[in-house]
């Protein structure tokens, strides 16, 4: 659970260095704000999908790492 709040936090910081809304990013990757919110506090449990998106949205790219 901590990793998906550290990366919500990058994607909620990345969104509001970029000047857009929780809406907006929504809208630009086809879901609702609720669940953006979800992403950037790291609850719920949005799609991987849906969390790359919103990473790629504002200039985060996510890279697997082996572990």
């Amino acid at each position: 659970m901590e990793d998906a709040v550290t990366l919500g936090t990058a994607i909620r910081r990345a969104r509001k260095e970029a000047g857009i809304t929780q809406e907006t990013l929504a809208d630009l990757i086809g879901t609702s704000p609720r669940t953006i919110h979800a992403i950037e506090t790291g609850t719920g449990n949005p799609s991987l999908i849906t969390v790359v998106g919103a990473a790629n949205a504002v200039g985060l790219h996510l890279k697997a790492v082996d572990g």
